[in-house]
């Protein structure tokens, strides 16, 4: 029973006087394991790979009500002096006013706010006078540079540690509408930087008050910053900015910034918006390169550069990166063959260019270990694959068909190297225990080899897979360090096995006693061949119970088991297989997320897309049938574009660079119209027969894609 279910009797048994059971409750069995390292309750603080978290959120003090200076003006007198400074040129009367009347924007803010005895300690009291703020800041653009960095930096001193939210309806486009403008970016600039140069602790504080505007306001932010950087690397007007040369300060503070609302967007329970919002596409194309091999050789100091702050930097960019970085690897490894070749007068043979992999059909993940074992020094070559006994050249189909066929039977059930979780609709590495585990590696190495030649590979792999391949991103020089333990939550559980998370979770919130309840302790149980194992989470863990004090404890050792412990074997090698094609010190600018869509392309569907780059064979756009076709594709559901995606392609998934990036062709056949469409998955091709009517080739084309298997090729 899971956990769920025995709560809800419990309860039930509670209503009716029955407070206790009288068996232990075995735990829901994880399949095929067989035996384990011993657990030792210091394994975590030596072994596990240090992650950097983010600190405890600042608590901001409460503040008293703040003390209203005396005032000889009105907010409209103040006004009538601003708009006779603007017609005449002198502001000297509006400066004196107020540098001698306030010593804080706080108090500027409270003489002007219709209630001035209101409090500041909450964003709904902060009570800002919109109007008025722009009055002050449009006073600013008319003030000297000393004036102006001196009054910024008081303003913001007091916005944070007073607890006034002025400061974001200040940088809100919505609310401050001048900054729409690029002849306000000098005050805009100012005020970036002395955000930017605030010491750790204000940062802190001010990322976590970043986390609690609603999400419009914090989109707004965002794209305000993002415009920024945009506008100052490419002005439609460059006279309207400053000379590059006076203000290489930008960007970099405005891009620290927008890192401080990147991580409020991650320590936020959910996500404020996706993180995608924070990719500034314009910077696909600088010269990525360049700033990649500068970091490369500073690192993180004082010299900025983009990939310091990966999260602006989109898929595409590091991909792009990746291959990049892998290609010079290759053609530095490749020119030192060719030397070597070349001082000893041997012949030069232009095959030591690829990675040739040749494969018997029959044997194809016998010889693809092999082959894969004896070249390692030569995976990041480009791929070229030979089925023995079959004529032809690889241009990519055969390539892809390998990628294919190896997939599909590697992650077959009765392979038994992986689990498919039909409530998660994903595969686990199943953790029985085996002698050799090479053809875990073989499957990391197939992803990394996937990444390099941009094809797109059919697996389910739950999120934190992708967590645990960047647990470290860059392979220890020590090879006894662990690898892919990485620091796991209920969620992640939650995206494998449901049900078992669901329960744990109902332990937790659960309300009675939990010892006498449950009466478990810190055991597991697991099944391999029918026969129950049982595995101590901590040392005398058949002897300690769960309770409410611990019970906290109790599942995060047990989340840490099954998907850390209990694979670590299979994991490492898989690690170590991506990493052998991969290694890269690029792999420290991609999130999981990121890795994810490297490997198995992105969800995200758009057929108009592709009906803008299709390539046809015997068709032209404008034939009765593709007319037909587009008509009723761009008609279908998701579900049903998707597999027709996957019918096409082996995925129904798209890669990084979009729809282009597929190769998209529907081809003409001649054959009878009673023929249902057929495909040749590798080079991503539908073939149509000529249909007479729209209908006839709604109910063929839905008939061939809903009853095609997994993988079927052509």
């Amino acid at each position: 029973p899971s956990y769920g279910s025995f709560i809800s009797t419990l309860n039930h048994k509670r209503e009716s006087g029955s407070h206790s059971l009288s068996s232990p409750l075995l735990l829901p069995a994880v399949k095929q394991v067989r035996e384990l390292p011993p657990i030792c309750p210091d394994v975590r603080q030596k072994h596990r790979i240090s992650i950097d978290v983010l600190p405890p959120e600042v608590k901001a003090r409460f503040v008293s009500e703040p003390i209203i200076p005396i005032r000889t003006k009105t907010a409209k007198e103040f006004q009538d002096d601003v708009e006779r400074a603007t017609i005449s040129g002198d502001w000297k009367q509006v400066h004196d006013f107020y540098l001698t009347t306030f010593d804080s924007f706080l108090e500027l803010n409270g003489a002007f706010k219709k209630e001035a005895n209101a409090p500041f300690n909450t964003i709904e009291d902060s009570g800002i006078n919109i109007k008025f703020v722009n009055i002050v800041y449009d006073a600013l653009l008319h003030t000297p540079a000393d004036t102006q960095k001196s009054v910024l930096k008081g303003i913001i001193n007091s916005l944070l540690r007073e607890w006034n939210f002025g400061l974001l309806k200040c940088l809100s486009v919505s609310q401050n509408p001048q900054y729409t403008s690029p002849a306000t970016y000098v005050i805009y600039a100012h005020l970036l930087r002395q955000i930017a140069a605030l010491a750790e602790a204000d940062h802190h504080f001010l990322m976590h008050w970043f986390k609690k505007l609603p999400q419009k306001r914090f989109k707004q932010l965002v794209e305000r910053l993002q415009l920024f950087i945009t506008t100052r690397l490419f002005p439609a007007k460059p006279e309207e900015l400053p000379p590059m040369a006076k203000c290489s300060w930008w960007i970099p503070s405005a891009t620290k910034v927008l890192s401080l609302l990147n991580a409020a967007n991650s320590i936020s329970s959910s996500s404020i918006i996706p993180f995608t919002d924070f990719y500034n596409l314009t910077l696909d194309h600088i010269d990525f390169m360049e700033d990649y091999h500068t970091w490369q050789a500073h690192g993180n100091s004082n010299r900025f550069t983009f990939c310091q702050f990966p999260f602006i930097l989109s898929t595409v960019v590091k991909k792009a990166i990746i291959q990049r970085d892998s290609e010079q690897q290759m053609i530095s490894m490749a020119r030192q063959t060719l030397v070597d070749k070349v001082s000893r007068r041997q012949r030069v043979d232009m095959s030591l260019l690829f990675l040739n992999i040749k494969v018997r059909r029959l044997q194809l993940v016998s010889d693809s270990l092999d082959e894969l074992s004896r070249k390692r020094a030569d995976l990041k070559k480009k791929l070229k694959v030979t089925f023995v006994g079959e004529a032809g050249l690889d241009m990519g189909g055969l390539t892809k068909e390998w990628f294919l066929l190896l997939i599909r039977q590697i992650f077959h059930t009765d392979y038994g190297m992986f689990t498919y979780v039909k409530e998660s609709q994903c595969h686990w590495f199943s953790s029985w225990k085996c002698d050799n585990y090479s053809e875990f590696r073989l499957v990391g190495a197939l992803m990394g080899l996937a990444v390099y030649n941009s094809i797109t590979l059919d697996i389910r792999f739950p999120p934190c897979v992708y967590k645990k391949l960047l647990t470290p991103p860059i392979v220890p020089c020590d090879l006894d360090t662990p690898v892919g333990m990485a620091t796991l939550t209920l969620d992640d559980l939650q995206q494998i096995m449901p049900d078992l998370a669901h329960g744990l979770g109902e332990l937790l919130s659960y309300e009675g006693n939990v010892e006498e309840d449950f009466y478990t302790t810190f055991q597991v149980f697991q099944e391999e061949l029918g026969v129950v194992k049982s595995y101590n989470l901590k040392p005398g863990g058949d002897k300690i119970p769960v309770t409410n004090l611990n019970r906290k404890e109790y599942v995060q050792l047990y989340i840490d088991f099954l998907l850390n412990k209990s694979i670590y074997r299979q994991f490492a090698a898989f690690y170590h297989g991506f990493h052998s094609v991969c290694a890269s010190n690029a792999l420290m600018l991609l999130r999981p997320e990121e890795v994810e869509i490297l490997v198995c392309g992105s969800p995200n569907l758009d057929m108009g897309s592709l009906q803008r780059v299709v390539q046809y064979e015997g068709y032209s756009k404008t034939d009765p049938t593709i007319r037909a076709f587009w008509d009723v594709v761009l008609a279908f559901p998701l579900e049903l574009q998707k597999k027709l995606l996957h019918f096409t392609t082996g995925s129904d998934r798209v890669p990084v660079g979009g729809m282009a990036d597929l190769n998209f062709k529907i081809s003409k056949i001649d054959v009878s119209t009673d023929w249902l469409p057929v495909s040749h998955t590798c080079f991503n091709q539908i073939c149509l027969p000529p249909y007479k009517s729209k209908k006839e080739l709604r109910q063929k084309l839905t008939i061939a894609i809903s009853n095609a298997e997994g993988f079927g090729l052509e």
